[in-house]
């Protein structure tokens, strides 16, 4: 049991490493536009280990933002915001885990894809509400002329959102289809 407690946390740690090498692939458009490939590992944990470890791997990628220095830092409670409670939130991926695996373990590739979307639709959008929350109370003053910090938030956060899912639903479906044994652990 320790053991397989000891493997679970060194993959977290290494998908997490892995996730903040693929941040640095520039993907941003202006301040406020990004497409984040760091979650497409995130995701593969997720569905491989589920919500906890998902969640622990969040923080520590997170975190890493701030030892990286690719962290945006207004005030402390932003950056615990944007950086901590955001990233964990991606966990929620993992929460169809156990029927993803299942599906996959079946071959029924078709159906854990599904599953796998709706999957990553709810963690992308657990993790930019975060996001979107930071960007109304903090962020605000930088919205375009005529535009309301909710409007403004709600646009960029929303479109990074999906162009965020979309780009890694797509890696993550065609990694499914070739390499199912990545999401069944061991």
């Amino acid at each position: 049991m320790r053991n397989l407690r000891l493997l679970i946390l060194l993959e977290c740690a290494i998908f997490a490493a892995i996730a903040m090498v693929l941040s640095f692939i520039p993907l941003d458009i202006g301040s406020s536009f990004a497409i984040s490939l760091g979650m497409i590992p995130i995701y593969i944990l997720a569905m491989r280990r589920g919500f906890w470890a998902a969640c622990f791997a969040g923080l520590l990628w997170g975190l890493l933002h701030f030892l990286t220095g690719k962290a945006y830092i207004l005030t402390l409670s932003q950056a615990g915001l944007e950086y901590i409670v955001a990233f964990v939130f991606v966990a929620f991926s993992g929460v169809f885990a156990a029927n993803i695996r299942l599906l996959i373990s079946q071959s029924k590739i078709k159906q854990a894809i599904g599953k796998a979307w709706v999957a990553m639709l709810l963690g992308g959008i657990a993790r930019y509400f975060w996001h979107y929350v930071a960007g109304v109370i903090f962020w605000g003053a930088y919205a375009f002329k005529g535009w309301s910090a909710q409007l403004f938030s709600l646009v960029m956060n929303g479109a990074s959102c999906l162009a965020t899912i979309i780009v890694c639903g797509v890696v993550v479906s065609i990694m499914i289809k070739v390499a199912p044994r990545l999401f069944l652990p061991k």
